[in-house]
């Protein structure tokens, strides 16, 4: 009897598909290292399994990633990923839309104490924007997205997340502590609708600390379902382009129908 023979390409994609699960998130030139097979055809196989809706690519960082699908099947669920892979083609249609990029940010629950950047758009701006990358972390209490996801999420997970802050010995959570003002803060971001930065702040890296000038300013709105929040979207320009009250005319009905949407699709398949 004729000894049956494999699929070499089917071999080859499943080779891709261990190496990606292995690694999380990948380069080309990552997935060449670890499968040995020639760019050309790692190009071919991406290709194929992203139609295929096994594989994404970021639209921040252009890496590869296994969509959350094939992650249930896997059991490696991770939530965040998820809503990264629902809210990646909306944010880029914003960016088409409106020109200025935005991201997706995310509570860290590791440290507790700052949000992460879990997808951004500002690679596809047309506008020379501070590329601050996929897990990026940000400061709460001074940011936009902080304080958006401060103001409408629950208040047991508010009082805990403040909670936090307030013990924090970093400069950029000091805010927090004179609690009366930033309830105040609060109670008009969820009046408004949406959140801005802290007057003065300008930017900086809260994992290191260093503060720095990044030329913009910030609105930003949650992604709510009841009582629920799963994350912020923002919009992001340069401060010397457009005064704040003009960009919220100008665009804050679009973002907020952007996290709308981005809601509603993530709710659909969770």
């Amino acid at each position: 009897m004729a000894e049956t023979k494999t699929i070499r390409a089917l071999e080859r994609g499943l080779d891709v598909m261990r190496a990606l699960e292995g690694q999380q998130a990948a380069s080309l030139n990552d997935l060449y290292l670890t499968t040995g097979l020639p760019r050309p055809t790692l190009l071919r196989i991406l290709l194929t399994l992203e139609n295929a809706g096994i594989v994404r690519r970021g639209i921040g960082d252009g890496l590869y990633r296994s969509t959350f699908g094939l992650q249930r099947l896997g059991g490696g669920l991770d939530e965040f990923d998820h809503l990264a892979e629902v809210a990646a083609p909306l944010l880029d249609a914003l960016c088409q839309q409106v020109k200025w990029p935005s991201d997706l940010i995310v509570m860290n629950h590791e440290l507790g104490d700052c949000m992460e950047i879990k997808e951004t758009s500002r690679p596809n701006s047309p506008f020379t924007i501070n590329r601050d990358h996929i897990g990026h972390l940000i400061a709460i209490p001074q940011s936009a997205v902080g304080r958006a996801y401060l103001a409408f999420c629950p208040e047991a997970e508010r009082d805990q997340i403040l909670s936090v802050l307030r013990a924090s010995p970093k400069p950029a959570n000091r805010l927090v502590r004179a609690a009366q003002r930033f309830d105040a803060v609060l109670v008009q971001v969820r009046k408004d609708g949406y959140a801005t930065r802290e007057p003065g702040f300008v930017g900086g890296d809260y994992a290191t600390g260093r503060l720095y000038d990044d030329g913009i300013a910030a609105i930003a709105v949650p992604l709510r379902d009841g009582d629920a929040v799963y994350g912020c979207i923002n919009l992001v320009w340069l401060r010397a382009a457009m005064t704040e009250a003009d960009f919220v005319v100008r665009h804050l009905e679009t973002l907020q129908a952007t996290a709308a949407q981005i809601t509603a699709a993530y709710t659909a398949v969770a």
